[in-house]
């Protein structure tokens, strides 16, 4: 049976650029918006097949505008680059959260195949509890 996160406590850094997320198995993560912003779950940006996902540049400063919780299972991000479709729902963040490495790298990894150059912003790695 597949195990249903729930999160305890959501908080925005907007400052910072970090949503933190506390879960009820205990952990806890802080994610970078533009983290939030090139892994969005929109058809927008992962197309409807792995061959349509939409490479996302350029996301460096993205911040959060709003958060609107979506029923006991999701919340929609409203991002200051116009980007609000998309529902993160609670598996979706908690695997965000858990995987952060590997998808960063994968991301990094795919920036590096077309030349693009992060501008990197001033901001701590993201925390894991």
């Amino acid at each position: 049976m597949e195990k249903h996160y729930r999160p305890t406590e959501i908080k925005l850094h907007q400052a910072s650029r970090f949503l933190d997320i506390a879960f009820d198995d205990g952990r806890h993560f802080s994610l970078p918006c533009e983290y939030l912003r090139v892994y969005s779950p929109s058809a927008e940006t992962r197309g409807h097949t792995p061959e349509q996902a939409k490479l996302e540049t350029g996301k460096e400063m993205v911040t959060i505008l709003d958060l609107k919780p979506v029923g006991n299972y999701a919340v929609k991000i409203i991002f200051d680059d116009g980007h609000d479709s998309g529902l993160y729902d609670w598996k979706y963040l908690y695997n965000l959260g858990k995987f952060h490495d590997e998808l960063w790298q994968a991301y990094l990894d795919k920036l590096a195949a077309i030349g693009y150059q992060r501008k990197e912003p001033e901001l701590p790695p993201p925390r894991q509890a």
